[in-house]
Formats: C-alpha cells, sequence, structure tokens
C-alpha cells in the first residue's frame, strides 16, 4: 500500500483532476499557465465533486506537511460542499474524475489515474479490516457502487451502478449485481 508520504505533489494531482473533469465534462482540457488557473477556478464553482477533491488534495498535503487542525477544517468542507469524505489513509492519483458529490472513500485504500467514479458510491472497509481496495487504472465505477475490503480491481474494470463488489476484478472485465458478477 501507499503512504502519505508517497502520495503525489499537490500541483500534479489538481491540474491532471481538472484536464480529466474537463475532458469528461466535453470541455476544453489543455491547461496551462493562467489558463489552467482559470479553468481550476471555474470547476469548483460549477462542479461541487471537484471543488471537494481539490480540498481533499490540500488536506493530504497539509497532513502531509503536518499542519495541525487545517486538514480537518478542509476535510469538512469537502463534505459540506461536495458531500465526498475521503479518509486519511487514502491514496488518489492524478487524474480522478467524481462525477458528483455524496462519495465516500476510506481505508487503506489506493485508486489509480483516469477513474471516474459515481454519486453515490462508497469505496472502504469490511468488518473492521483496516485494508480497502486498491482499484487499477482507468476503472470506472457506476452510480450507488459499492467495493469493499481488501480486494483489487484491474486496469479498465467497470463496475456496473449499485454494484456491491466483494471479491477480485481482472482487468478489463464488466461486473454487475448483489454481489457483483462478471458479465458474460
Amino acid at each position: 500500500m501507499t503512504r502519505a508520504a508517497e502520495r503525489p505533489r499537490l500541483r500534479e494531482s489538481v491540474l491532471a483532476d481538472a484536464r480529466l473533469t474537463s475532458a469528461r465534462r466535453f470541455e476544453p482540457h489543455e491547461m496551462h499557465g493562467a489558463r489552467a488557473a482559470l479553468a481550476i477556478l471555474r470547476l469548483m464553482v460549477v462542479s461541487d465533486a471537484f471543488a471537494a477533491q481539490l480540498l481533499y488534495r490540500i488536506k493530504a498535503r497539509l497532513q502531509s506537511l503536518g499542519v495541525p487542525v487545517l486538514p480537518r477544517v478542509a476535510h469538512r468542507l469537502a463534505m459540506v460542499l461536495g458531500q465526498v469524505s475521503i479518509g486519511d489513509p487514502v491514496t488518489v492519483a492524478p487524474g480522478v474524475y467524481l462525477v458528483h458529490g455524496q462519495v465516500v472513500i476510506d481505508g487503506l485504500t489506493v485508486i489509480g489515474s483516469g477513474t471516474q467514479i459515481g454519486p453515490f458510491v462508497t469505496i472502504g472497509v469490511r468488518g473492521g479490516d483496516l485494508r480497502g481496495p486498491s482499484i487499477g487504472a482507468n476503472v470506472f465505477i457506476g452510480a450507488g457502487a459499492k467495493v469493499l475490503g481488501d480486494i483489487t480491481v484491474g486496469d479498465g474494470a467497470q463496475i456496473g451502478a449499485n454494484a456491491v463488489v466483494l471479491d477480485d476484478v481482472p482487468p478489463g472485465t464488466t461486473v454487475v449485481g448483489i454481489p457483483a458478477r462478471p458479465v458474460r
């Protein structure tokens, strides 16, 4: 698992998140210099989930610097603004897209770049074990899905809306249902 000290850098992460968010929203996503700053500010205004994700990035950076209190403030603001709660031990790679808010991610969880997470998704622990899922790159997680426990979701996997994933998902596989099973 990735440790907090190994988290991606703030600037790199925010730019990658903004580029992916803009691309998925069918907006211009080439960002450099002042245009990048303006695009990030605009995304914060139009997307509650992006604002919450930015606050998570700020929280993670402040924690890595050992700053007291302010990470908790950033975490609370993310919950108020976008109903997004991303726990302290979670590592989110640069370039992740939260479609809307109402997302909970916790435990020793790692999320790869290019991943798209729908609203009302829960990703985290199961049965008191602090180890959460390891989610690969370019994974799609549909609205209302639950991904729980010490499992691996392979690169390019797709998790259907409202699926409950309790077992590993091989790369490139689509799973649906409760409990989630591969689609033929």
